[in-house]
């Protein structure tokens, strides 16, 4: 009988990280009453950078603070920084603390912030209300 090898070599494939030349951008900021959220993408919508503040290692009530939104867009910025975003568009989700806060951190890393939509979904007519009592 033939020996069979067993250990195979694994090899693994590192991706080049690649900086791209993008001018204008888009920030997308998502804050809830539990977290913050923020996405840097390209007008087509292809994300460049994303952070969130659990990811910072923030847990609790201390992410859904205005601090824990400023460090997100330090972060997040940064690398869209490096893939050249110089003007962004400020798209602005939710009902939490850090709506401001984010979009004054985005001014002073040297963005230059060309609109601030709020795009928050608003209920039209409510939810469906419960059946009629019956006594």
């Amino acid at each position: 009988m033939a020996k069979v090898n067993t250990k195979s070599k694994k090899t693994t494939k590192t991706r080049k990280r690649v900086s791209r030349n993008i001018e204008q951008g888009q920030v997308h900021i998502t804050t809830s009453f539990n977290n913050n959220i923020i996405v840097f993408t390209d007008m087509q919508g292809n994300v460049i950078s994303s952070c969130s503040s659990g990811r910072l290692g923030l847990k609790g009530s201390k992410k859904s603070t205005p601090f824990a939104a400023q460090t997100c867009v330090e972060e997040a910025g940064k690398v869209a920084i490096d893939n050249g975003v110089k003007s962004v568009e400020v798209y602005v989700k939710g009902p939490g603390n850090g709506r401001e806060s984010a979009i004054r951190c985005l001014s002073t890393l040297g963005f230059n912030v060309t609109l601030i939509k709020d795009v928050s979904p608003i209920a039209h007519n409510g939810c469906r209300p419960p059946k009629r009592r019956r006594v």
